[in-house]
């Protein structure tokens, strides 16, 4: 489709645009950007009246659960919910049922994708077969099947001799680890942060050692083989100044961060509410200030949502039963700038850049902005206008978020995937054309 948007507030976080311009998408790419575009062939034309375009999202870390779990997410409600929130590329963890561990299966969710999917899907291949730790899965394989992600995701690898020779591998076939820290001994049957919430609720927590241990781990292990690994969702300022430190050695890590752990405390679990049950779990509010900070000064690398959706019968009023996870991925961008950007902590751009190029330069994407010749992954967000989040209305099967009822800003309207509209708040383009 050609579309034409009109009076567009451009941000990517890589060019500086200053006024309102006028974008044509034609045969799925940015063809021109300028002040004034007459196109009388486009197929579609868009007044924006001022509304910010931005590249589309990039996530390095969710959950689709199909196969298997069909009853929490599928493929094509989780694109479609991903689309809500602004995002055209996502990469899917393997957790799911058969886990994605061979040719076999890989081909199998790929053939799900390529029916299903509204945006462009990712898959991230186990790294242990069953994500048991045990032993490695044919990483050779995975790659030369396209393969680029391996993670045993939330099924940490304590086994230092399977992550070692996966990291030597790595170098061989050019793919990245991204590794879930978290010593499972230390954090036993804990279910939320060791502190004064768990004190509070009379519930087991979690020590912050026991991600700092594991991410030093990484530290260490990455340095001896020179191989690069990427930490999952991280949550402590232990674990923050030790990928600074790491970094400042010249040592190849990077890392996330997930919205929930920039915007919510321990201090914000007031009652045995499940929807606050995550792992890593909210840590105390001087981590989310430590993290904030090392995001603005780069020691963080890109946002990731950790999307988890769950049915409702997963999160019952028990902090024990219940199963970990936040249904993220449509509310990320909205929470992400009410809590940073209207905050005055980071700059639009900057966010942008932690969601979008950033992500795309780990991934070697080649997205992640607004210019000519670039692929038309594009997002129309209506940055003026707050709102209130609501479960009910999220397109995502896991109804699981703590931030039902909170004010947010930030509402996506329109999200273009390859130069097609892959989501449309309800009646936009009748308005705006």
């Amino acid at each position: 489709m050609e579309i034409l948007m009109k009076n567009c507030m451009l941000a990517d976080g890589v060019n500086d645009y200053c006024g309102l311009f006028d974008v044509l998408i034609q045969h799925g790419r940015i063809t021109r950007i300028d002040k004034d575009i007459i196109a009388l062939e486009a197929e579609r034309s868009i007044d924006l009246r001022g509304n910010a375009v931005v590249p589309g999202f990039i996530d390095m870390h969710c959950h689709l659960r199909e196969p298997g779990y069909e009853y929490k997410e599928t493929v094509e409600s989780g694109s479609r919910a991903a689309a809500r929130g602004g995002y055209t590329t996502i990469c899917c963890m393997p957790n799911t049922k058969p886990v994605i561990d061979n040719i076999n299966a890989l081909k199998a969710l790929r053939d799900i994708i390529d029916k299903s999917s509204k945006i462009e899907v990712i898959p991230i291949g186990a790294l242990t077969l069953g994500q048991k730790g045990h032993e490695l899965c044919d990483l050779q394989a995975m790659s030369d099947e396209g393969i680029s992600l391996f993670s045993d995701d939330g099924c940490p690898v304590m086994n230092n001799s399977i992550m070692l020779q996966g990291l030597r591998q790595s170098l061989k076939k050019k793919f990245l680890i991204i590794d879930h820290c978290e010593d499972i001994d230390l954090a036993g049957d804990g279910v939320i942060n060791e502190g004064e919430a768990c004190t509070r609720l009379g519930l087991k927590g979690i020590p912050a050692l026991a991600e700092e241990l594991q991410v030093m781990r990484d530290a260490v292990l990455s340095q001896h083989t020179g191989a690069g690994i990427h930490i999952a969702h991280i949550s402590t300022e232990g674990s923050l100044n030790i990928i600074r430190k790491a970094k400042q050695n010249g040592i190849k890590l990077s890392c996330e961060v997930t919205p929930h752990h920039l915007s919510l405390s321990e201090e914000d679990i007031l009652t045995h509410d499940t929807s606050f049950k995550v792992n890593p779990p909210l840590r105390r509010f001087q981590d989310v200030l430590a993290l904030r900070e090392g995001l603005k000064d780069g020691t963080i690398d890109v946002i990731a949502t950790d999307h988890a959706p769950h049915s409702l019968s997963d999160k019952p009023g028990d902090f024990i039963k219940a199963a970990n996870g936040i249904s993220g991925i449509e509310l990320a961008f909205s929470v992400c700038y009410t809590y940073l950007v209207k905050t005055g902590i980071l700059s639009l751009n900057e966010l942008i850049s932690k969601m979008s190029y950033k992500p795309s330069e780990l991934l070697n994407l080649g997205k992640g902005r607004v210019a000519e010749g670039s692929i038309a992954d594009l997002v129309v967000i209506d940055l003026d206008t707050e709102f209130i989040a609501d479960r009910d209305k999220l397109i995502s099967k896991g109804k699981n978020t703590p931030y039902h009822g909170r004010k947010l800003w930030g509402e996506t309207l329109l999200t273009i995937s390859k130069g097609r509209i892959a989501y449309e708040k309800e009646g936009y383009l009748d308005v705006y054309r």
